[in-house]
């Protein structure tokens, strides 16, 4: 509701690479490979938010050994140690899930990359959110449009936020889903992206 203090046109960039869809099977090799190429070119400095434990135990098995930065990943240490340790390694890269997507406040040069693998869309088999579709679907309504898709906007908004916590900051945000491209939901979530110049191919990010 309240306009930005940040200046999102100098400040950051959004990068929407053309992955593949991210449940067909060459998806992960895909962020993989284009996740090594953004962080060598920011020098480590990301954090890396996933919608899933699996995905982020896989991501981190095909970056080992491709790049020179420390890895950090939840729960390897507490989380308040892990942000520590990433604040004062500055060329640190943090592997996390849901519970890192808020109350993150990392300024300046240790964090210059955010990299969201999917929309983070919450579980329909989880209990309460299966509750709240099946009371939309009674009264008449469209649980995907109602509140599956704000519900992951909102998170979205949330992740993204991460990464310009000060008018000093700047850096680069991929989100790596494909569907914010093709799929009519997707103009939702561009909507509520950060009013940064946004990039579809690693030749055109300046950096």
């Amino acid at each position: 509701m309240l306009p930005s203090p940040f200046d999102f046109s100098r400040q950051g960039t959004i990068y929407l690479p053309k992955l593949p869809p991210p449940n067909s099977s060459n998806f992960l090799a895909a962020l993989a490979f284009e996740s090594i190429r953004l962080i060598n070119l920011v020098q480590g400095r990301t954090l890396f938010l996933f919608t899933s434990f699996r995905n982020m135990h896989e991501i981190r098995r095909k970056l080992e050994g491709k790049i020179d930065y420390p890895i950090l990943m939840q729960g390897e240490a507490p989380r308040h140690a892990l942000l520590e340790q990433f604040k004062a390694q500055v060329d640190s890269i943090l592997l996390a899930t849901s519970s890192f997507w808020q109350g993150v406040d990392v300024r300046g040069e240790a964090l210059s990359c955010v990299i969201i693998d999917r929309l983070p869309f919450a579980s329909p088999g989880d209990p309460v959110i299966s509750a709240r579709i099946e009371r939309i679907r009674r009264n008449g309504g469209n649980p995907f449009n109602d509140y599956q898709v704000p519900y992951a906007v909102l998170a979205l908004k949330q992740g993204l936020g991460r990464l310009i916590r000060h008018r000093n900051d700047r850096g680069i945000i991929m989100v790596a889903d494909s569907r914010i491209l093709s799929k009519g939901y997707g103009k939702v979530f561009l909507s509520s992206l950060p009013p940064a110049p946004r990039v579809y191919s690693f030749e055109d990010i300046e950096w």
